[in-house]
């Protein structure tokens, strides 16, 4: 969608209902974001829109002159998309995913080969980030779509795709790689290198369940450098599955004594308010 098209939308629920918060619900945006959304039209056109207070929001003399013309020119977008969409089917168009690495590594590819054969002129952006990024791209609305760890933020729709198992990582003839399962008490024995950024910490709930505490020398968010560290015998870890897939290091996992998976799902702000393009692609997952 239009930049300009979204600020317009923004500053017309802001109006209906009166708060930016409430706006926000309603569009499965951040609060954050269609504040500054109606900021950048203020900016922009030069003029106060909104008249900012405890109480909430209300039009100042500009924004209600402005108003009914913001207005048709929504309605007449959304007119205008559903005719474009029924003109051309899916022979163009663009989706934008946010994903993270391993799903974009081990899943995408497959969806994307499968849904090209039918649509092959559709284009495609992904957008790399950790969970909590990839939330906030899609309540923004910088991408349709996007793969996180659920529960995702309640604003948004979401669907279950897997669970994947987190699995304890060992270097190759490491006395824990001879054991079926390893239990993590074992783990806080060894240097550990964490999987984790920001609020993404469900390796560290794998520790906090149990009342442990890894002996952590390493802490990043690229899995892959855990791997091959790993590999050199500086520590060892946990990691999702699916990031183990043909994974190009000489290492061992393990499954842990306890088992502990991530739930990985898609998020969008709305199925039925997404694009003809992006509504098809989500009917391709099970490709993956």
């Amino acid at each position: 969608m239009d930049a300009s098209i979204q600020k317009y939308q923004a500053f017309v629920r802001t109006v209906e209902l009166g708060s930016f918060t409430k706006a926000a619900e309603s569009l499965s945006y951040s609060q954050s974001g269609v504040s500054r959304m109606v900021a950048d039209l203020e900016r922009e056109w030069k003029v106060a829109l909104l008249e900012r207070g405890r109480a909430g929001v209300r039009l100042t003399s500009e924004g209600t002159r402005l108003l009914p013309c913001i207005r048709r020119v929504c309605e007449e977008h959304a007119r205008l998309q559903a005719q474009v969409d029924e003109l051309n089917g899916l022979q163009a168009g663009l989706i934008r995913i946010g994903t993270f690495s391993s799903v974009a590594t081990h899943w995408l590819p497959n969806v994307i080969r499968a849904f090209q054969e039918d649509y092959p002129n559709i284009d495609y952006e992904l957008l790399l980030g950790d969970y909590g990024e990839i939330e906030e791209w899609v309540l923004e609305g910088r991408v349709d779509c996007g793969f996180l760890r659920l529960p995702a933020h309640r604003g948004l729709e979401t669907a279950f795709i897997e669970r994947d198992e987190l699995l304890a990582v060992l270097p190759e003839g490491h006395p824990l790689a001879e054991r079926e399962r390893v239990p993590a008490a074992e783990l806080c024995e060894e240097p550990f290198l964490l999987l984790e950024k920001g609020d993404n910490t469900v390796v560290s709930e794998v520790f906090e369940r149990d009342g442990l505490s890894p002996r952590t020398r390493f802490t990043t968010w690229d899995d892959y450098a855990i791997m091959a560290m790993v590999e050199c015998g500086l520590g060892v870890s946990i990691l999702p599955g699916l990031i183990l897939r043909r994974a190009p290091y000489r290492i061992a996992a393990r499954p842990l004594e306890e088992p502990a998976y991530r739930t990985i799902g898609l998020a969008l702000r709305s199925r039925e308010a997404a694009s003809l393009a992006t509504q098809r692609f989500l009917e391709y997952l099970d490709c993956r």
